[in-house]
This record gives C-alpha cells, sequence and structure tokens, in this order.
C-alpha cells in the first residue's frame, strides 16, 4: 500500500511531466522566452495574472494565444483602445420585447467571461475602463447593477503593454499593478533564436498544438500548488526581503532610504511564497527554497517598488535596486532544535 509520501511524490511527477509537455508544446511556436513561458505557468498554477511589457513584435500576443490553445479552456481577447468602455468588457443589460408584449432585461455577457483574458496594450484605455478588470483580478466576480456574477474558474488576466510609445496612453494605477502577480519583461531574442524565427516563420507552415490541460486538471493542480509546504525560515527571508523595500522600515539598507520613494505591500510576500511554491513543484520538489524566492523577486517585486528621482539621476533601475537588496539582505537564522532527552 503506497504512503502518503509516495503520492504526493507521484502528483508532482506527473505535474511536472505536464509542464514539460506545455513547454513542448509551445515551443513548436515559440522560440526562446524559456523564463517567460516558466513564470506565465507558475501564475497559472496559483490563479494569478500576469503583465507582459515588451517592445512590438516579440511574440507576446502569440504566447499568450499558444497557451490557450495547449488548454482546453475558453480564451477571449480584448484590444485596449482610448473609447473602450466598461461595458465593453463586462457586458451589459440589454431591453427585450418578447412576443407576450412584456418587456425585460436580458444580461449580455462580455468577454471577460472566460477562463483566459488577453487585455492587449492594456494602458491605451482610460482609467475607468481599466477599473473594470479591478473586482475581476481581486473577487474574481463582476457586478453589473444591482447583480453580482460569478467568473468561470479557472480565471487569469494576461496584459501586455508597450514600454516605449507612451503617448497617448494611461499609465496603469499602483492599485491595479498590485492585483498583476508578475510584471515580466519580454526581451529580444539571441542571435540563434532570431534565426530559427525567422527561418519558422517565413515557411507558411502554421504547427498544430494538442490540448495538454482541461480547467478542472488546472484547478486540482492549483490546489497540490498551493499544499506545499513552506517553512517559517522561508516566510521569515520573505518578510524580511519586502519590508527591506520600504524606506522607512528599520530593516531598509540606507540605499534603499536614499533611491526609494516606496516599497512592496503585504500583497509582494504572499505573491513571492505562491510563486516560491510554484517553482518548487514545476521542478518536483515538494518543499520550498529561498533559491525558488529569489527566482522570482524582480517578477514579483518590480512593479511593487516605487524609485525617486535620485535614482533615476544616478542611472538606477527597480530592477537593479531589487537584485542588489536579494544579495544584501541576510538569511534568517536557521531554528536550533534540541536534541530528544537533552537537559535544559
Amino acid at each position: 500500500m503506497s504512503t502518503a509520501g509516495d503520492r504526493i511524490t507521484q502528483l508532482l511527477d506527473e505535474f511536472r511531466h505536464s509542464r514539460d509537455v506545455m513547454v513542448a508544446e509551445l515551443s513548436k511556436v515559440i522560440i526562446g522566452q524559456r523564463d517567460v513561458i516558466e513564470l506565465i505557468l507558475a501564475s497559472i498554477f496559483t490563479r494569478g495574472h500576469v503583465l507582459l511589457v515588451g517592445v512590438p513584435g516579440l511574440a507576446k500576443t502569440l504566447l499568450v494565444s499558444s497557451i490557450a490553445r495547449i488548454l482546453d479552456v475558453s480564451f477571449k481577447r480584448i484590444q485596449f483602445t482610448p473609447d473602450l468602455m466598461p461595458s465593453d468588457i463586462t457586458g451589459t443589460n440589454v431591453l427585450e420585447e418578447p412576443e407576450s408584449g412584456r418587456r425585460s432585461f436580458r444580461f449580455v455577457a462580455g468577454p471577460i467571461f472566460a477562463n483566459i483574458l488577453l487585455a492587449d496594450e492594456i494602458n491605451r484605455t482610460p482609467p475607468k475602463t481599466q477599473a473594470a478588470l479591478l473586482q475581476a483580478m481581486q473577487e474574481r466576480e463582476v457586478t453589473v447593477g444591482q447583480e453580482t456574477l460569478h467568473l468561470p474558474e479557472p480565471f487569469f488576466v494576461i496584459a501586455t503593454q508597450n514600454p516605449i510609445e507612451q503617448e497617448g496612453t494611461y499609465p496603469l494605477p499602483e492599485a491595479q499593478l498590485d492585483r498583476f502577480m508578475f510584471d515580466i519583461r519580454v526581451g529580444y531574442p539571441t542571435l540563434d533564436e532570431e534565426k530559427k524565427i525567422l527561418l519558422a516563420t517565413t515557411k507558411g507552415d502554421s504547427p498544430e498544438l494538442k490540448k495538454v490541460l482541461s480547467g478542472k486538471a488546472i484547478v486540482n493542480l492549483q490546489k497540490l500548488v498551493t499544499s506545499v509546504p513552506v517553512s517559517e525560515y522561508t516566510v521569515d527571508y520573505v518578510t524580511r526581503l519586502v519590508r527591506a523595500t520600504r524606506p522607512s522600515d528599520d530593516l531598509a539598507p540606507q540605499f534603499v532610504k536614499e533611491l526609494v520613494d516606496y516599497g512592496a505591500g503585504p500583497r509582494a510576500g504572499q505573491n513571492l511564497i505562491l510563486a516560491g511554491k510554484a517553482m518548487a513543484a514545476m521542478d518536483g520538489r515538494f518543499s520550498v527554497s529561498l533559491d525558488d524566492i529569489r527566482k522570482v523577486a524582480v517578477p514579483v517585486l518590480r512593479h511593487r517598488v516605487s524609485t525617486n528621482f535620485q535614482a533615476q539621476a544616478e542611472g538606477q533601475t527597480t530592477e537593479s535596486l531589487i537584485k542588489r537588496l536579494v544579495s544584501e539582505v541576510k538569511e534568517p537564522e536557521p531554528p536550533k532544535y534540541d536534541r530528544p532527552g537533552r537537559n535544559a
């Protein structure tokens, strides 16, 4: 009879295999971007949302649509524009007059009622429309009129943004940025990757992608990931790291006090732990290490820490400060345990 530990090991092996199959399927369409893919999968397995930031032509939209193709879930794409209205996202009530002659309102659901929602160029729409996503991203429900409707499970928002062209755009407010688990920067491909991209995309072939996971399987894997234990030692480190980003905190080093306007809130710590669980589970491990936390520190903290004018004048970026912070924040003292039978 297998033990509970054997069962967990088997589940983690199956999870890692599913991850490998998903990456292999995506590699048929997406060349390179392995770190970006891994972070998006980590967010999916922890019910998180992702902000993809990169210049045009780096296959951000193709990546998201390809992920939707290998998952047996519903997918909707919204092109955000200045004239987009909140009801274009959430849906609206329409007045109907059936044959009986008695008028009534019927709710017509918007594209937000999908498992994966791609918010393309999210910063091109005014704050009024951006705010239509706030309730959906946090409570996973939408209020229209006097009725509150639940969104399908699983539900993810993957938004894209162009970091160069800022004319006629509306920067996301901090409250909405904080709802994104990761701020992922999509960079240029390497020389070899770009050659492969040019060869693959000019043949006219469209590779077929097979479905890997259903919506129910994703929900079950989310439960598996959240069940990965985290030691008090790791939680202590995460707490120290997050508090060190705040200039007013005693744990903040001097360079943070001088170069940072405001630091990360408690949601950053929650996301660091969840992302660490996802990294451990995708690697087939049932424990979170400090290296897992360090691996996700930049994409989790990047949009939650604001640098001041002095940092900009010195050429310091949020990313460089976070990397420096990760290298300087000391690990907590490991817990000491008395040996059984040892006298006090």
